[in-house]
């Protein structure tokens, strides 16, 4: 059994390690290639600008991961035609329906482009063009594998010409009309070989001889050699993996429940993860993924070791089911901490209302363990991944906790994924995210944007302003979106798609969801009025982005309505993903 994902960066370290797979497959499969060819593998993917080509590998893996085959298809989408520059089998891998997959994986992307058609080389196997029986057996029983898919090399054109006299083997132009029953003109013919020419081989093949060929193309349609090898093309059923490709990585904080405040009111309780995965598991839209453990250093990376260590000795030292709630703060003296610790909470605390238990520390470190593993499942090649964490934390800061939250999960899976590249964090709980705001707020790397309530009303009062931008590096990074007391799905979404225009701009390599449910019509802590079906709108236009996904679970507090509403936000999210993979 073989899975077909499609790369589009050599970013994480599953990409990097599938691409070096295909540059192997090159030195072994293709002789001819030399290195600095091969090299340029990668900056396909980085650079699609520079190669005037948006370039998708197209990776055939098995079980363990190991690349069992690989295509690399071109997109011209200014000139609206596809460019398969490569498509192999490992060594000794051939048979096993492998090719056929891959090529029918890139006829149905390049058909779903709307282009012309699809064009790629393939050595001759004319005796004339091609001197080696050995090589020439080759080539007929590639043309021979084509031909089925009614893929056949253009005619009385001038394409074999080699660019050296007397250069050996010169390749067939073919072109797959991608069953569409279209004639190709010879204006788009010239048009479209000229691009090939220059984009692939301008550093090979010189002006006159790319003038020659295109004005060779003359037939108007043109026109393909004659079947061959088979009667007629058969067409098969696209072998597309899209289901297996945008399923979404699921991570419970399984040991969240230790954490349970038995107050009456206390909203932030068990039964929310409860309520929201039993309506995600009536989908097929998941893989559960166990938790992984990591060490603290990730939580000093991005909080205070004070405040780090302040929290695990008071909540090691909190009697049994009894809290301790901040009730005095040190606003005039915030650089002499007390030496009691229960007082000392309010030295580390933005409220009075999160309180210290003997689990707190235990579950909200259990958070960020989940948020770290769906990470990694981004690293490891998943589209998105959902860490279903409690207790939230977007409100916890480098040295402070509070609104429930601890340690910042969303902030500490940020900084994770920066190592690899530049992250955009989207923040949609209804109340701000001070704590993304505050810990990236001198960085250039990490854009954090936020749409909440006006503070004026809306916890945490004290921040979220518009005015708010960051500083020094950071100037311009951070993004707020303080909106009205009373606001509806559309009204809403007018700004998710600023914010998504933002990110865009931006261009980061990931994208952190801290998915905060309580925008939801009736929600305790709130006063918008979405329903299910905005946040599948919601979910569909974060999904159209196109970016690797991780959500982190923040906010919301209506049980009766918060599963349903998690469960529209991921089909919309699903559903955003495949329309943009369609795209491709």
């Amino acid at each position: 059994m073989f899975l077909i994902r499609r790369i589009y960066d050599n970013i994480i370290p599953r990409n990097r390690e599938a691409v070096s797979q295909a540059q192997e497959i090159l030195r072994q499969q293709f002789s001819g290639l030399s290195q600095e060819d091969i090299d340029k593998l990668p900056g396909y993917l980085r650079n699609p600008l520079k190669h005037k080509f948006h370039s998708v590998l197209f990776a055939a893996e098995d079980g363990k991961g190991q690349l069992r085959g690989f295509a690399l298809l071109f997109h011209a989408s200014d000139l609206h035609f596809c460019y398969l520059d490569f498509i192999s089998t490992a060594e000794k891998r051939t048979g096993g329906g492998i090719g056929g997959a891959l090529y029918e994986v890139i006829r149905e992307t390049a058909r779903k482009q709307n282009v012309a058609g699809l064009f790629f080389e393939c050595l001759p196997d004319d005796p004339a063009l091609c001197a080696d029986p050995v090589t020439l057996k080759q080539n007929a029983s590639r043309l021979r594998f084509y031909e089925r898919f009614g893929a056949r090399p253009i005619i009385h054109t001038a394409y074999e010409t080699p660019v050296k006299p007397g250069d050996d083997c010169p390749p067939y132009l073919v072109f797959d009309d991608l069953d569409q029953g279209r004639p190709l003109s010879a204006k788009e013919a010239r048009t479209i070989v000229k691009a090939i020419l220059e984009r692939k081989y301008g550093d090979v093949c010189p002006p006159h001889y790319i003038k020659k060929v295109v004005a060779s193309f003359q037939e108007d349609p043109i026109q393909l050699r004659p079947f061959k090898y088979i009667k007629k093309p058969v067409s098969k059923s696209a072998i597309l993996p899209t289901r297996e490709e945008l399923k979404i990585a699921l991570v419970l904080n399984d040991n969240h429940a230790i954490h349970h405040i038995q107050e009456r009111g206390y909203v932030e309780s068990p039964v929310r993860i409860k309520s929201i995965l039993s309506e995600l598991e009536s989908t097929s839209l998941f893989d559960h993924i166990p938790v992984s453990h990591y060490p603290e250093r990730h939580l000093l990376a991005v909080h205070d070791p004070g405040f780090v260590r302040f929290l695990k000795k008071v909540c090691a030292n909190v009697p049994v089911e009894k809290s301790v709630y901040p009730y005095v703060f040190p606003i005039r003296n915030a650089a002499r901490p007390p030496k009691d610790l229960p007082i000392r909470a309010g030295y580390y605390c933005i409220d009075t209302f999160t309180p210290l238990n003997q689990n707190a520390y235990l579950a909200a470190k259990g958070a960020v363990n989940c948020a770290l593993t769906a990470a990694d499942c981004i690293l490891e090649g998943y589209l998105a991944a959902y860490a279903l964490v409690r207790p939230p934390g977007h409100h916890a800061e480098y040295n402070v906790f509070g609104g429930f939250c601890y340690f910042n999960s969303t902030a500490i899976a940020a900084n994770y994924l920066s190592r690899y590249g530049k992250v955009a964090i989207l923040d949609i709980d209804y109340h701000h995210g001070n704590g993304q705001q505050t810990i990236f707020y001198h960085r250039s790397d990490v854009l954090t944007i936020s749409i909440h309530g006006h503070p004026s009303f809306a916890y945490p009062y004290f921040s979220g302003f518009k005015d708010e931008t960051g500083e020094g590096e950071g100037e311009g990074f951070n993004v707020n979106y303080p909106l009205q007391e009373t606001l509806d799905g559309n009204g809403y979404r007018i700004v998710l798609e600023k914010a998504i225009r933002k990110i865009q701009r931006f261009d980061p390599h990931f994208l952190i969801v801290a998915l905060g449910l309580d925008v939801a019509k009736g929600d305790p802590t709130g006063t918008w009025n979405l329903v299910a079906k905005d946040f599948e709108q919601n979910g569909l236009l974060i999904g159209q982005t196109g970016y690797p996904i991780l959500v982190v679970q923040e906010g919301g507090y209506r049980v009766r309505s918060m599963g349903v509403n998690a469960r529209h936000f991921f089909q919309g999210l699903s559903k955003g993903m495949e329309a943009y993979l369609n795209t491709l």
